[in-house]
């Protein structure tokens, strides 16, 4: 993967487009419903950060037997006017569309979200590679279908010169600086939802931040004390 396609190693709206592979109902299959929820929060928040920095968005199911190519209902209404390519091809890079929609991108980069990671994850990650694009595959919006699995996949893509993101981290790669306004307040939101407690970039952050300064000196005795109490 070539630095040059990035700016200087990261992602920007302009250099990178998001695929979400297989991302369908019958799919969302093992676990628990706890990690499902998580896996499809973490995959629409993916979506809402590449429609938030106008980034270009790819879609694609698979069609074969009991799998009817229908794209999970709460990410398809972030897309109405999106084409799905469906596929019979557990690899997306031996469909023709597919391959016609990434190289239409004209993009070097692409965020990969997919299920399964074992094979409709890795196998198009793996050739994109080959033919030189940047692959960042998005480890908590994607899913094996057991822990080793995906463990295995995605171990497999960095050895092959892949890199491993968070859909949250996707998103402040976008974002960037808090002084870019256009869509601060919305990345704020989103942060201080997942996180929890005052957004980075916040006044209130900002006054807690100033105020811990201040107050540095006076405190730093007790924390000395808790130190050494955690050290014993």
């Amino acid at each position: 993967m070539s630095v040059s396609s990035t700016d200087k190693g990261l992602l920007t709206p302009d250099n990178c487009a998001v695929i979400f592979i297989d991302y369908q109902r019958r799919l969302f299959l093992g676990g628990t419903d706890g990690e499902w929820t998580e896996l499809l929060k973490n995959g629409l928040l993916l979506a809402k950060a590449a429609k938030m920095f106008a980034v270009p968005v790819i879609l694609t199911t698979v069609e074969s037997g009991d799998l009817d190519g229908a794209i999970a209902p709460q990410l398809h209404a972030l897309f109405l006017d999106q084409p799905v390519i469906q596929r019979s091809s557990m690899n997306a890079w031996d469909d023709p569309a597919f391959v016609s929609a990434v190289r239409g991108t004209r993009r070097r980069n692409f965020v990969l979200a997919g299920l399964w990671s074992e094979a409709c994850l890795a196998f198009p990650a793996l050739q994109m590679l080959e033919e030189g694009y940047g692959v960042y595959a998005a480890k908590d919006a994607s899913r094996g279908t057991n822990p080793a699995a995906q463990d295995t996949a995605l171990r497999r893509v960095e050895q092959a010169g892949g890199v491993s993101v968070t859909a949250l981290q996707v998103l402040l790669e976008f974002q960037r600086d808090w002084r870019r306004l256009e869509h601060g307040e919305e990345v704020r939101a989103i942060v201080k939802e997942r996180c929890g407690g005052a957004s980075p970039g916040s006044r209130r952050h900002a006054m807690r931040v100033h105020n811990a300064s201040a107050g540095g000196q006076r405190k730093g005795h007790q924390r000395t004390a808790l130190q050494k109490e955690i050290n014993r």
